[in-house]
């Protein structure tokens, strides 16, 4: 931690986001549900997704891009199936009450799925599934995005950064919880570098001419003006494995915009024919397994408990101290963040003074 940072506590953070949305407008009860799963992000050490979005949400709202009242409705359901049309709501209430609805139709029918259109930004992609592991079930989120990421063999910023959520309860601690972008990196981690002043890593972003970018400010300018891209996952060539990145990539889309009938690719650029500011039209898909229609919750958790400690049981690198398994390092982080609190550079406290001001909330 550098000397420009100073730390707050949990609870405070997460006080402080309630009351930025309820003082825009939203019920204390959606207020609560947008708090949790920023503050989640945070606890698990995804800063991209955090406290560090929610300027994002405030200038989104403001500008009318983003309803702050709940509309979204079922048009159409079948008895493990339905399709949600968010009108443009917060993301992060249409998605938890999204994944509700799968949690409660695979309680009666062992699988739920609710795909959804027509939604905004909603946060952390992992929460989702932790929705269905607190209910014994395993949980799958996807989501599409703005345009961002170029397909392999292309400099064009085209899919968005696509993220795979999928995660099951253990006999651990903690669940397995794999959370990840289809892109090697995605803006959001480019923001905490660039209010960090690092560098971003060489092979990440490239230029229209497919050119390595490293500078933070100038790439998020560049994706602005659609003049860099982020590469998929196994980066440039297919040598590599940069197809397997845009073909997983591609799934998300398929299963965020087909299903319900949503925005895709260049329809989820938040922009109009004329260049202008326009609300997202963000695809979601979800899904929940009940699990003890497979076998005893318990036998499930033992056997994915002894799959994971087998996986870190094995031999090491040289100079490697040990093997991670997903959510694993996210669980340990959460312990010290909740006895520690959550650090915050210089440039997040100037946006977080700037809420504060803005809303008259007078918490900094």
């Amino acid at each position: 931690m550098t000397k420009n940072t100073i730390v707050k506590p949990v609870s405070f953070l997460r006080g402080f986001m309630k009351e930025t949305f309820t003082k825009l407008g939203v019920s204390s009860s959606e207020a609560d549900i947008c708090a949790d799963i920023l503050i989640t992000s945070d606890l698990r050490g995804i800063q991209s997704h955090g406290i560090g979005r929610l300027r994002m949400y405030v200038d989104r709202i403001r500008k009318d891009l983003i309803e702050i009242e709940d509309k979204s409705e079922i048009v159409r359901e079948f008895p493990t199936t339905a399709v949600i049309d968010g009108h443009h709501g917060i993301g992060m209430v249409i998605a938890h009450n999204a994944m509700n609805l799968a949690i409660k139709k695979a309680k009666e029918f062992g699988m739920g799925a609710v795909a959804v259109r027509n939604s905004t930004h909603f946060g952390i992609d992992g929460y989702y599934p932790i929705m269905a592991i607190k209910e014994n079930m395993i949980g799958l989120s996807f989501t599409n995005a703005r345009p961002a990421v170029a397909p392999t063999f292309s400099s064009q910023p085209t899919l968005g950064t696509n993220p795979i959520a999928f995660g099951a309860p253990t006999d651990e601690a903690f669940p397995f919880l794999f959370d990840a972008a289809t892109s090697i990196t995605q803006r959001g981690k480019i923001e905490v570098l660039s209010r960090q002043e690092k560098p971003v890593y060489g092979g990440w972003v490239i230029d229209s001419n497919g050119n390595s970018l490293e500078n933070p400010g100038d790439i998020l300018n560049k994706l602005v003006d659609k003049d860099a891209a982020l590469l998929p996952l196994g980066g440039l060539d297919e040598k590599t494995g940069s197809h397997k990145g845009y073909g997983l990539s591609t799934i998300v889309e398929i299963l965020s915009s087909s299903l319900q009938s949503g925005a895709f690719l260049f329809g989820l650029s938040g922009l109009d024919a004329d260049g202008k500011e326009t609300r997202f039209r963000v695809g979601h898909f979800f899904q929940a397994i009940k699990i003890e229609n497979f076998l005893p919750v318990d036998q499930f958790k033992k056997n994915i408990g002894n799959l994971l400690r087998e996986l870190r049981s094995v031999k090491t690198l040289p100079g490697a101290e040990r093997i991670y398994t997903a959510g694993e390092k996210e669980y340990e982080n959460e312990q010290h963040v909740l006895k520690e609190g959550i650090p915050i550079n210089k440039n997040l406290l100037d946006d977080l003074k700037y809420i504060d001001a803005l809303l008259n909330i007078n918490a900094f």
